[in-house]
């Protein structure tokens, strides 16, 4: 008898500590490992439905010029694609050391319909570190604030941003993320199809003071306030899948 309720607490002893084991490592009991929210990310290109990545209509309280509201509309999503045309040649070839797995677009016009902005959200094939590594250069080089480095817009036909083309485009951010695959960016302009001669980073058109027509129309202020929007969402969409349950 005294060998047998030996065995019951060394059994009971071994599956508390499988249970303990497995809860801090962020595993199931039965040894399956929970996804962190780095991995799960890199999946959402093809599981996430397009309206929960790309919202219809997205809400930016606060997002314009002076703490003003905007309300941006979904006019077009560009069939999911590879990154061979999405980007400028220098861009394309600052971005590599990452990968392509795939590319996700979708472009918006402003309340009034006199902005579009494409916003972009390119799933990379890096690991962590790698996304970090790639996040310093950019940081460290300015890469992210060169005109030669602008991301493409998508102009899709038969929209108010049929002429938004690589001469149209005004302002733009991109932002290499650290905690998913994703490298963020949106790229404004004017959906008139006029020609900008001096394109801004957008955290430049955004600063106070400045007087150019493109920071004056606000157009820093719809490329930063989409892609901030998109990445929370996407930052959102993430989180139910590395969740345990309680």
């Amino acid at each position: 008898m005294a060998a047998a309720a030996a065995c019951v607490v060394l059994g009971l002893g071994l599956i508390g500590g499988a249970v303990t084991g497995s809860w801090l490592t962020g595993g199931d009991a039965d040894g399956s490992a929970k996804p962190d929210a780095f991995t799960a990310a890199a999946d959402l290109w093809h599981s996430v439905p397009v309206d929960e990545l790309f919202p219809p209509t997205v809400k930016g309280d606060g997002a314009g010029p002076g703490g003003a509201d905007r309300v941006w509309t979904r006019v077009a999503v560009a069939p999911d694609s590879d990154c061979e045309k999405a980007f400028d040649p220098l861009l394309r070839k600052a971005l590599a050391p990452a990968g392509c797995l795939r590319l996700l677009r979708a472009t918006y016009t402003d309340a009034t319909r006199s902005h579009v902005t494409t916003v972009g959200l390119l799933f990379t094939k890096a690991d962590a570190a790698a996304m970090s590594a790639l996040k310093r250069r950019f940081e460290e080089q300015g890469l992210d604030s060169r005109r030669d480095l602008m991301p493409r817009a998508y102009a899709a036909k038969g929209t108010v941003a049929a002429g938004f083309g690589d001469g149209q485009r005004a302002s733009w951010t991109l932002s290499v993320l650290t905690d998913a695959p994703v490298v963020a960016y949106a790229v404004s302009g004017f959906a008139d199809g006029r020609a900008v001669i001096e394109p801004q980073p957008a955290e430049d058109a955004m600063k106070a003071g400045a007087t150019t027509p493109t920071a004056q129309a606000g157009l820093g202020h719809d490329a930063q306030g989409l892609a901030d929007r998109v990445e929370r969402s996407l930052r959102r969409t993430v989180s139910p899948a590395t969740e345990k349950p309680s």
